[in-house]
């Protein structure tokens, strides 16, 4: 396998040197490209069209077009993150703002199912789940959630109230940690570029295992591409026919995480309300800290999630088929199940989608 020694791409960037130049990273809307978006939203609403029908043609916004074309050209072909900033969130309803979110992300790309229950919008809060459970999803629960990727090209978060205290994002490169291994034990890197047993958590496609197979680190095509989820990673032990890894592993995964939790290396931000945050999943991974919230209901934090699949994308290695069940570029990614029927919940509770209204 021929790779570099060094990766030396946009994306491959340092906490530090993103910190320094937040315009680089940071998208502003005007006052008349936020009038666009709402106007754009009461009027799909008015037509009555099934919010998990949205396209580009649906939601038209002649100014904010261009803005949003950058920001998909920064995801796949540069830094790898971007943040709109600048909506407005008070006075307006859940159904409202979700639709306005699904808007903006189909001019991204489309949306992908996020889980067994077939959900295109997630809901990001704490609903009380049981963090030592195997199904848990950690994003249902205040607890930290360490560095990871989704099961998508690329992820989209809107935060519509913010925690009373932590919760911030953290984003780090895969290229950057690569580089930065590749200097202290490229024997250990050699380890991630091998496939692991990752734990579907209960989210079992027809005929599949468990568990899928895949390397924490992949080359194929001229790219390195990430999937990363350590607590999936380590909770396959509890499968008798999922293959161990062994001491040297784990090593390689400490050093990763090691590099990843330097503060130098990674980028620290804080979602306020109306914050819109869109990473690539191949060439970025995401982590968010433990938080308090609120005592009161509706001041808990709450933010919406789209995972996204990108047109016009790089290649993925055939081996991305078990997680994303295809690796066709345009249609690829999410969680799909027996079943499952796509809907778009606009509650944490909702296992089916209301009609927005």
């Amino acid at each position: 396998m021929n790779r570099p020694k060094k990766i030396r791409i946009d994306s491959a960037w340092t906490g530090t040197a993103m910190t320094e130049t937040p315009d680089l990273w940071t998208y502003r809307l005007s006052k008349t490209q936020i009038a666009e978006m709402e106007g754009g939203t009461g009027r799909f609403l008015e037509s009555g069209i099934e919010l998990g029908t949205m396209t580009r043609d649906r939601f038209p916004l002649p100014t904010v077009a261009p803005l949003l074309h950058d920001l998909r050209e920064a995801l796949q072909h540069g830094i790898g993150f971007g943040l709109v900033r600048g909506v407005r969130v008070d006075g307006l309803s859940t159904s409202f703002l979700a639709t306005m979110f699904f808007g903006i992300g189909s001019y991204l790309g489309s949306a992908r199912s996020q889980n067994a229950m077939g959900h295109l919008l997630g809901h990001v809060t704490d609903i009380g789940a049981d963090r030592n459970s195997s199904s848990t999803r950690i994003y249902q629960t205040s607890a930290r959630q360490t560095f990871h990727t989704d099961s998508s090209d690329a992820v989209g978060l809107m935060c519509l109230t913010e925690a009373m205290e932590g919760g911030d994002s953290l984003l780090v490169s895969t290229a950057t940690i690569y580089n930065r291994m590749m200097e202290r034990r490229p024997d250990l890197v050699e380890l991630l570029f091998q496939p692991v047993a990752t734990d579907r958590r209960g989210e079992v496609p027809k005929g599949e295992k468990p568990y899928f197979m895949i390397p924490v680190l992949n080359w194929y095509e001229g790219y390195l591409t990430g999937m990363y989820q350590r607590q999936y990673i380590e909770s396959t032990a509890r499968f008798p026919d999922a293959p161990k890894p062994d001491e040297s592993f784990f090593e390689a995964l400490d050093l990763f995480d090691e590099i990843a939790n330097d503060p130098d290396i990674h980028l620290r931000m804080r979602l306020k309300p109306g914050d819109m945050q869109f990473v690539y999943n191949h060439a970025t991974l995401h982590d968010r800290t433990e938080y308090r919230d609120w005592s009161e209901p509706n001041k808990r934090r709450h933010l919406l999630r789209l995972w996204l699949s990108l047109p016009e994308d790089r290649p993925l290695p055939p081996t991305f088929a078990e997680r994303y069940g295809s690796v066709t570029i345009g249609d690829r990614g999410g969680i799909i199940v027996p079943n499952a029927e796509l809907c778009v919940p606009l509650s944490p509770w909702e296992r089916q989608a209301s009609r927005p209204r």
